[in-house]
């Protein structure tokens, strides 16, 4: 009997293992930042932002309206806070590809993804530094195969200044592709 038990010890042991090494073997495909349009913002007022999300090449992500009910949406996910809040998300229009395991053209995206953010800024809020953070969530799939549904952590640093001070654009071809309206 204790020679079985020890056996089971060991196998289960094995078995654990291979599955942690199976699940650090799942490759990282995605890589997202957040980005602001201005170098700083205004109490009381709107301010743009972007996720920028890189898709490996021979991967694709599903669009954030997927063409069928059961796949999963790509989808910005951020955490509001008294300062900062999200008005609105831009999700870009996916594009329809052909992949061998679906007879229906699919939406997606690949390469590089920006999705819009409307950012709110509470009326009084003090000048200084602000944090807004969430995740950038996909589910990243080749031609053959889909990996498990991830995410990628992401962050911006939000100064806001006194409104006499001017804000300067920053990476003006990022935001000029964004239809806020």
């Amino acid at each position: 009997m204790k020679k079985t038990a020890g056996r089971f010890s060991i196998c289960a042991a094995f078995t654990a293992m291979c599955a942690v090494a199976a699940a650090a073997q799942v490759p990282q495909v995605v890589s997202a930042r957040m980005v602001l349009a201005t170098d700083a913002v205004h109490a009381g007022a709107p301010a743009q932002a972007a996720v920028v999300a890189e898709v490996a090449s021979g991967y694709h992500i599903n669009d954030h309206h997927p063409t069928l009910d059961y796949l999963i949406p790509t989808e910005v996910k951020l955490d509001p806070s008294s300062k900062l809040s999200v008005d609105k998300l831009v999700y870009p229009k996916g594009e329809l590809k052909s992949f061998a395991f679906s007879d229906t053209q699919l939406s997606v995206y690949q390469g590089k993804v920006t999705v819009g953010i409307l950012l709110n800024v509470a009326k009084g809020t003090p000048s200084g530094d602000y944090a807004l953070r969430g995740k950038f969530a996909y589910q990243a799939c080749n031609d053959h195969a889909c990996l498990p549904p991830a995410s990628v952590p992401v962050s911006l640093a939000v100064k806001v200044v006194a409104r006499n001070v001017r804000l300067k654009p920053v990476d003006p071809q990022t935001f000029a592709r964004i239809k806020f309206e």
